[in-house]
């Protein structure tokens, strides 16, 4: 009955189904987000350090709009690169070029300048559009069925990776600061960049694939454009938007909680105390950090292929803001540190690990050029799009002198939309992937 399986599909069963041929890829693949995400959150911890102990947490809020200006010049200048380039060099490329930018940071913060905000806006594009690619290299690398497959065990090490990142920052940070944060990612990312090209090279086809995954320049197209013109499309960045903003109105609020409670424990204006706010925040941060990417790990490892089994892609959807509706009730009647710690640990863990890998898995039934263009549109400009939306939402909250209750209120009528979009969603997935099927039989055999 069926092949035998070897030892290397045995030993990874319980994660993904892996087949002997893809295990070398797959792993490379697994390795690369590992290391991407342990860079980021070296780098993330960081930024938590400047941008909080310079402006505070509305300011924090209020710097997401200046990222989503940005990106609607970044985005259709990346695209217009990505029509010149194969998506190897795309890759390789880019990751060079935010490594550059990276390097310089850190000899700016070792000059003692301040750079909390310029960096928390570079660091957002860097995030949005360095894993965007990497994930859409992985879908076109892929077919939809491999992808199915793979995908869960690609997440681990994102969920790895952002674990290991976070408690090596706050091993960090309690005996130096940013600027070691920083070298720390730079050498990190030189590993990255030079993985790409050998995860292609030993990447095996699919019989009777004509995907020609990076061997040919991707074609033209503008993404935004595609956004607008495909409904699929169109409600992927619906979902994207919705969540962000839910997500990040949390992040806020948690980021309010441990800026207050730094002043008031470590009060005055010498060096001394602002020093000692710092080392609060960073440790905070990285201790809440730690939290959440060892739980979202766990729920990788053990929960996201076997919902994608029982559920499918689409339906897994679902899990996210059902959780989020439930924990953002519960902050209508009694909000606390504890309680909105409690839930953004899960509402993070559950958005880096389940929720990341399927709206991932979302892409593999679309174009080339929407993996690469769409997708970058909705990762990064839809997000940050998000953030401004939640920073609005800040604004006058502040302004009315909203309490946690208010803000709860809010999200949950923003997790009612979130819910709406995900059922449409559930329907044009499977529309998608029937038709990309029908337009690709060989597709997908191994």
């Amino acid at each position: 009955m069926g092949r035998p399986t070897s030892l290397i599909e045995r030993v990874l069963s319980p994660v993904a189904d892996v087949r002997r041929d893809e295990a070398a890829s797959a792993l490379l693949m697994t390795l690369l987000i590992f290391l991407l995400l342990a860079a980021y959150y070296l780098m993330k911890t960081g930024r938590e350090i400047l941008i909080l102990t310079e402006g505070g947490a509305a300011v924090k809020s209020y710097s997401s709009a200046g990222q989503a200006l940005l990106l609607v010049f970044v985005v259709p200048a990346y695209g217009a690169f990505a029509s010149r380039v194969t998506p190897v060099r795309l890759v390789t490329w880019v990751t060079l070029f935010f490594t550059a930018h990276q390097a310089l940071f850190a000899v700016a913060i070792a000059a003692g300048l301040k750079v909390g905000i310029l960096y928390f806006l570079w660091l957002g594009i860097f995030n949005l559009m360095v894993v965007a690619q990497f994930w859409a290299f992985a879908s076109d690398v892929y077919s939809e069925e491999q992808g199915r497959r793979l995908f869960p065990l690609i997440g681990v090490g994102g969920s790895l990776g952002a674990w290991v990142g976070s408690v090596r920052a706050g091993a960090i940070v309690e005996t130096a600061g940013p600027v070691r944060l920083f070298t720390g990612a730079c050498v990190i990312l030189l590993a990255c960049a030079a993985l790409v090209p050998l995860i292609h090279r030993m990447t095996p086809r699919p019989q009777g694939s004509t995907r020609g995954a990076s061997d040919e320049p991707i074609g033209k197209g503008d993404g935004f454009a595609m956004i607008r013109a495909d409904r699929y499309l169109l409600l992927i960045a619906m979902f994207t938007l919705l969540l962000n903003v839910v997500n990040t109105t949390g992040e806020y609020l948690f980021g309010r909680y441990i800026v207050e409670q730094s002043q008031t424990l470590f009060a005055g204006t010498g060096a001394e105390a602002v020093a000692a706010r710092e080392r609060f925040v960073g440790e905070t941060y990285s201790q809440f950090y730690s939290i959440v990417n060892l739980a979202g790990f766990v729920l990788q490892m053990f929960v996201v292929s076997r919902l994608f089994k029982w559920l499918g892609v689409a339906r897994s959807l679902f899990v996210h803001p059902v959780v989020a509706m439930l924990g953002y009730l519960l902050m209508l009647r009694a909000p606390s540190l504890q309680l909105m710690q409690g839930v953004k640990v899960a509402d993070n863990s559950i958005n880096y690990s389940l929720s990341n890998t399927t709206r991932q898995a979302l892409w593999l039934p679309t174009s080339r050029e929407a993996k690469y263009k769409a997708k970058q549109a909705v990762d990064s400009f839809v997000v940050r799009a998000g953030d401004v939306a939640s920073a609005g939402l800040v604004f006058a909250g502040e302004r009315l002198a909203f309490t946690v209750s208010a803000f709860a209120a809010v999200n949950v009528g923003l997790v009612a939309a979130w819910l709406a979009v995900v059922g449409l969603l559930t329907v044009f997935q499977a529309r998608q992937a029937a038709a990309q099927s029908a337009s690709q039989p060989g597709a997908g055999t191994a």
